[in-house]
């Protein structure tokens, strides 16, 4: 299928809703619904409330790639690597202007991962505190930010040696910075929204990615905002590769197993 046929096959405004949808409602069900119905007291099993957190994230991380796999399968006919590779954008980055792959292209992802990393960690929190303490109802509750856990000293010490919640991130990380969001948002949705949104269609992109994120609305503006509209949607965009959005959201993951693991040894 050639790049004029994909541009010719845009979804509509319909179409790009209802998928947001599918996975959005879904999400918001987990965090707001099975998670609180199964979760143990935080107070008196922190590690267990976490885990069951990501546990309930993580199965709507999943139906995102099921989903993105059906929908490719209906509407290609197959799912071999040709053809996931073509349709999610699964290719080295391109040239904007000239269409054409090189190892320069690539060293721009390195001044992307590293940016993305210096506003994700350093900056964005800090817009997303101030956005917090203006909007207070939509702080995170107790036990939801990952980060202010990790600042209780009780609750690192029964980190040391808890290997399953190690695997379970690792787990949830796979699914959540490449099988599920970034095949999703970026591989499923951004390629057929210029139909609709012209070349905006990053920031619209953007915007959805940030809006499905229901399980922590306080980090639409700020750190979710902020990575997914310019690190993710904007680059991805540009450079016609989902590769480019999977290794910027990785390398937050990266940072957060590394912290883990420093956390299950007893070094941190």
């Amino acid at each position: 299928m050639t790049e004029t046929t994909q541009t010719n096959s845009q979804y509509s405004l319909a179409q790009i809703l209802g998928l947001w949808a599918a996975v959005t409602v879904p999400t918001g069900i987990m965090a707001w619904a099975v998670f609180p119905a199964l979760a143990p007291d935080f107070d008196t099993d922190p590690l267990g409330f976490a885990s069951t957190r990501m546990a309930a994230l993580t199965v709507g991380l999943i139906w995102q790639f099921v989903l993105t796999m059906l929908v490719v399968r209906h509407q290609e006919g197959d799912l071999s690597w040709a053809t996931l590779k073509r349709r999610l954008w699964l290719n080295a980055p391109r040239h904007p202007k000239t269409g054409e792959s090189g190892r320069q292209l690539w060293r721009w992802m390195v001044l992307i991962v590293v940016l993305h990393f210096i506003a994700a960690v350093l900056i964005l929190p800090l817009i997303e505190g101030v956005f917090v303490d203006l909007v207070p109802s939509l702080a995170a509750p107790e036990g939801y930010e990952l980060g202010s856990m990790l600042e209780d000293e009780e609750i690192k010490e029964q980190l040391v040696g808890a290997w399953g919640i190690m695997g379970l991130f690792l787990f949830m990380g796979v699914f959540n910075t490449v099988l599920g969001e970034e095949f999703f948002f970026r591989g499923l949705l951004l390629p057929k929204m210029e139909g609709v949104f012209g070349k905006w269609d990053w920031l619209a992109n953007g915007v959805l990615g940030t809006l499905y994120h229901v399980s922590m609305p306080w980090s639409w503006i700020g750190t979710t905002g902020g990575t997914w509209i310019f690190f993710y949607a904007l680059p991805a965009r540009y450079f016609r590769s989902t590769w480019v959005s999977i290794l910027a959201h990785s390398s937050i993951i990266v940072f957060w197993s590394f912290l883990f693991l420093g956390l299950m040894l007893g070094l941190a």
